[in-house]
């Protein structure tokens, strides 16, 4: 079999398997996946993956990801609908200015 030249990329955080408590905490951590996909998943709630994350990380950690998880809009599918149409629009407007 003949060699590639182009080169591996390898993830710093590869994704564990979905059937782990470490699945939850990963995809909660990752900005493009939202409570609705991780309650499709797993079957949890937002309470739940709350109650996971503050079991399971350092109280400092928490914070931060509670503060990120708050202020991003796309860790809510509502929300991230909402914030792309008003990209969308802010893009259209521009192209004709």
């Amino acid at each position: 079999m003949k060699k590639s030249h182009r080169p591996q990329t390898k993830v710093k955080n590869p994704e564990p398997n979905q059937k782990s408590s470490n699945w939850v905490i990963w995809a909660a951590w990752a900005d493009r996946i939202t409570f609705e996909d991780i309650k499709k998943v797993t079957g949890m709630s937002e309470g739940d993956v709350i109650k996971i994350m503050r079991k399971n990380l350092k109280p400092s950690s928490f914070r931060l990801w509670r503060k990120r998880a708050k202020g991003q809009s796309i860790k809510h599918r509502k929300k991230f609908e909402v914030l792309r149409k008003e990209i969308r629009r802010k893009i259209k407007k521009s192209d004709y200015i």
